[in-house]
């Protein structure tokens, strides 16, 4: 029986899968079954910083697997410590809690945000159109776009969504109620948007003056992805907590909250938890990642080639005007706007080897590994230049 057949038979139908079967892969390259090799910039959605089969991240794994697989956490794990360790050496946080994934560090920022306002009654936190935070309940209810939400109601209550970019209206809607406020500041699954400096300047204005706190979700811009080790860092503002997954576990499932001194002893033992989060062998393979990333110039290197891509993508908006309508993003997160539906132009690159993702609609989304190199760009753009012209 066909795996795609098979795939329909015994799984709930909550993706449409891509038409590869993906047997291996290696650096910035998948290979099917059937010997195909494919260039992907769309890095396992921004968790793949390093790549397929980064040999510091393989050691990593199997030297922890030897040792221990899973622990409960009521006991001490010197994975966890150490990457902890560093993540609060290198971001300037005061803590860390470990997840399996960004929703649940999400869901945990939600309940950090409520329990930090009980005292002074503050309960509503405020969201903004077009952000995606996760497919939970409590994700959905800072969300607005009816694709995700659409039948999971009653959502929670006290979760106000806003225009995004829109200081007239924050500033109509924050009051001395606001407990939390959360945002991306880069809207990855909402067509790579970069909040405006005058946005977060009124953001960190209003925190001062009504005393809220601010959650940044960096799930897929950050550990380099923006060409800084977060995507708030391009604005000169510090988020009271920081909610990070995807390139954090090297392709395990791992997620984290970093709290500053206003928020990591919120929670006291026993209101928050999870079975799996910080699972050890994750823990082994992030700190490796957080390592890279940093000292081993994959952040920079994510900057520069940044800037050629998009130079490029510039280009190539010039030479087809009635395709192209913007280019926006930072770093290796990048999006390139059509002026109509991109699923066409994903598939005609798939079938020229380049694999890459279609977000709200028209938006092209490049989300490689942080590793990529110049020969690397120049086939991607060669091949993009080839489809433009083919239409």
């Amino acid at each position: 029986m066909p795996l795609q057949e098979r795939e329909r038979k015994n799984l709930f139908h909550t993706y449409n899968r891509i038409p590869l079967e993906i047997d291996r892969g290696n650096e910035v390259y998948l290979y099917t079954k059937d010997g195909k090799r494919y260039l992907d910039f769309f890095g396992g959605l921004a968790v793949n910083a390093l790549g397929y089969g980064h040999p510091k991240i393989l050691k990593a794994i199997q030297e922890q697997v030897s040792k221990y697989i899973h622990l409960s956490n009521y006991y001490l794990q010197e994975p966890q410590i150490l990457l902890a360790e560093q993540l609060v050496k290198h971001t300037g946080y005061q803590k860390v809690f470990f997840s399996n994934s960004g929703t649940e560090a999400i869901e945990g920022a939600i309940k950090i945000a409520r329990k930090w306002g009980t005292n002074d009654r503050k309960s509503e936190i405020i969201s903004f159109t077009n952000a995606f935070h996760g497919r939970t309940l409590g994700a959905l209810s800072l969300m607005d776009r009816e694709k995700y939400r659409a039948g999971f109601e009653p959502l929670l209550d006290n979760c106000r969504v806003i225009k995004y970019n829109d200081t007239v209206e924050l500033n109509n809607t924050i009051n001395r109620n606001t407990s939390a406020v959360i945002l991306e500041f880069i809207q990855g699954e909402g067509g790579i948007i970069s909040a405006s400096v005058d946005f977060i300047s009124s953001i960190k204005s209003l925190r001062e003056k009504f005393g809220f706190i601010i959650i940044a979700d960096e799930i897929q811009s950050g550990f380099g992805r923006t060409g800084k080790l977060f995507g708030f860092q391009h604005y000169g503002i510090e988020p009271d907590i920081v909610v990070v997954a995807k390139a954090l576990g090297g392709g395990l499932p791992l997620g984290a909250i970093l709290g500053n001194a206003k928020t990591c002893d919120v929670l006291n033992p026993g209101m928050h938890g999870s079975t799996f989060g910080g699972n050890p062998v994750a823990c082994a393979a992030g700190f490796v990642v957080l390592n890279e990333i940093i000292n081993g110039g994959v952040m920079l290197n994510a900057e520069a080639m940044g800037k050629i891509i998009s130079s490029d993508f510039m280009r190539l908006r010039e030479i087809f005007p009635s395709i192209v309508k913007d280019v926006r993003g930072r770093g290796l997160m990048l999006g390139m706007e059509l002026h109509f539906e991109g699923e066409k132009i994903v598939n005609a690159l798939r079938d020229r080897n380049v694999l890459i993702n279609c977000t709200n609609g028209n938006v092209l989304r490049f989300l490689p590994p942080l590793i990529i190199n110049e020969s690397h760009a120049q086939e991607l753009i060669k091949q993009l230049e080839e489809v433009f012209s083919s239409l």
